[in-house]
């Protein structure tokens, strides 16, 4: 070990979604020993210092007594999270020549170590193999976390700190990932919609809701099945496609979150409780992470008992659900995370919920039953395409188990509508000009039912679009090349509820 020896490591720190380039400089000098860390980090990583000293010792390497100065480039940028853990050992222990420098420079190490030695996952290993690849790098990350082998690939994993004794070239890559599920395929066995009775008019709207991706707001009094039917509209979606399979698995890795639904190719679903902060549905916090919106990206986000979440956090979806991204502002810069979602919410008529059920006898007084609708908003209600009115099933075809539409039936119905509408918008002229009803192929008297329409509810410009597009998923689901005007007054009833 000699004053003067330096070394650098290639690492990561995670920013957003994305995994940002550091690069771990490590400096001995003669002096008093110590261990001094520069470079803008934050309290997880100054902790490094002491995981780093016990790590060592555990592992029956010797801290030098010399003083050691980890630099983490670029300075500018502040540095978060305890990935860093690794590479600072590893540059340590190839700058005292404890390990062998050989094959180094061709790695990216993230990593944290335990006060045994051994090394830990962090949050963000999509994120991470991404950049290693866009680096012509080979990943350096611990073997010790449940993440599926497909998202393993291209990596080297570790699991102490003992094991760079040889070097990095000893470590064992990552074995060969399984296919990738095609999109169509059958996913896992999951609740069935068969298994609720007597709701098939609330059946239909879902079908039109998974076919046209379009937001649904379901209202009814307790016990109707509400939650039961957003937490089955997962099975009937087509499985995710390779790109939004990546575009998920990154945001659900970023998170911490298990992915290995995400790896199956199974769409998301997200259920957050009423009671969820701003920052947590949006994103947010320190270290900025993804919202519950953007865990639910090409998945479901059920709201449930909608009226209950604060207002300031409701409002805050208007913005994202037009235009499918989130951008958070922060003194360090943009933060923007996609949330493109197929929003399911589920809300009581009144505080009692019982306004309208003809089985009970609601107790809420006028002004208390418009001050609980009016916790949702216009502007919100404006953006959800489809208000359906769940009533509570009837009694007898309850315990007589009167099955109705399945999820095999319904995920068929989904799927040859968005098959018709690819086609279908394939053979379609695009260009300036053309009218909205000229783009969606509306009959004459379809476009009169909607301006008839449009006028007797007194509908601005966003909903007018909202109903035409609704109107022309029905058609898809008919598998018609136009658009009915049968097709827009069952669209229209959809719009008149909650009014």
């Amino acid at each position: 070990m000699m004053a003067g020896d330096s070394l650098k490591v290639r690492s990561a720190c995670i920013r957003g979604i994305e995994a940002q380039p550091v690069t771990v400089e490590v400096s001995l000098s003669g002096g008093i020993p110590g261990f001094t860390m520069v470079g803008m980090p934050d309290s997880a990583v100054l902790d490094s210092r002491s995981r780093v000293r016990c790590a060592l010792r555990a592992c029956d390497y010797s801290m030098p007594r010399l003083h050691i100065t980890v630099n983490l480039a670029p300075g500018e940028m502040r540095k978060t999270g305890t990935g860093l853990d690794l590479p600072i050992a590893v540059a340590i222990l190839a700058a005292t020549r404890q390990i062998p420098s050989t094959g180094l420079e061709g790695c990216l190490f993230v990593g944290e170590l335990g006060l045994d030695g051994c090394v830990r996952p962090v949050r963000g290993l999509a994120a991470y193999q991404g950049l290693a690849q866009g680096l012509g790098l080979e990943l350096v990350f611990s073997s010790l976390g449940p993440e599926p082998a497909d998202l393993r690939a291209g990596m080297r994993g570790i699991r102490t700190l003992g094991e760079l004794r040889s070097g990095v070239a000893r470590l064992s890559p990552a074995p060969t990932p399984p296919p990738v599920v095609a999109p169509e395929a059958p996913g896992a066995p999951g609740p069935d919609f068969a298994d609720v009775y007597d709701q098939e008019e609330a059946k239909r709207a879902i079908v039109v809701s998974a076919a046209g991706g379009h937001g649904m707001l379901m209202v009814g009094p307790p016990g109707a099945g509400k939650s039961m039917l957003a937490r089955r509209v997962p099975g009937i979606l087509p499985r995710l496609t390779p790109q939004e399979r990546k575009e998920a698995l990154l945001l659900t890795s970023v998170a911490g979150q298990d992915v290995e639904g995400i790896c199956r190719g199974e769409r998301p679903f997200r259920a957050p409780h009423h009671s969820i902060s701003l920052a947590g549905l949006v994103g947010g916090g320190r270290p900025v992470i993804p919202g519950e919106i953007s865990l639910a990206h090409h998945g479901v986000l059920f709201l449930d008992e909608l009226p209950e979440f604060a207002s300031n956090v409701l409002q805050s979806l208007r913005q994202p659900m037009e235009e499918g991204v989130v951008r958070l502002v922060r003194v360090d810069g943009v933060y923007s995370f996609p949330c493109d979602f197929l929003l399911m919410a589920a809300a009581n008529p009144c505080p009692c919920g019982h306004l309208g059920d003809p089985g009970h006898v609601c107790s809420c007084p006028p002004g208390r039953v418009e001050r609980y609708q009016s916790k949702i908003g216009g502007p919100l209600m404006d953006r959800i395409d489809l208000h359906v009115d769940v009533r509570r099933p009837e009694s007898r075809k309850l315990i007589r188990c009167a099955e109705g539409l399945s999820s095999e039936s319904m995920r068929e119905q989904v799927l040859r509508a968005r098959a018709f509408r690819r086609d279908r918008e394939a053979r379609m002229p695009s260009g300036p000009g053309q009218t909205l009803v000229g783009a969606l192929s509306f009959e004459p008297r379809a476009q009169a039912a909607l301006e008839g329409m449009a006028s007797r509810l007194n509908l601005g410009g966003r909903s007018i679009v909202k109903l035409a597009r609704v109107a022309r998923t029905m058609a898809d689901l008919a598998e018609r090349a136009s658009v009915s005007r049968e097709d827009v007054l069952e669209a229209s009833a959809y719009r008149c509820h909650l009014g």
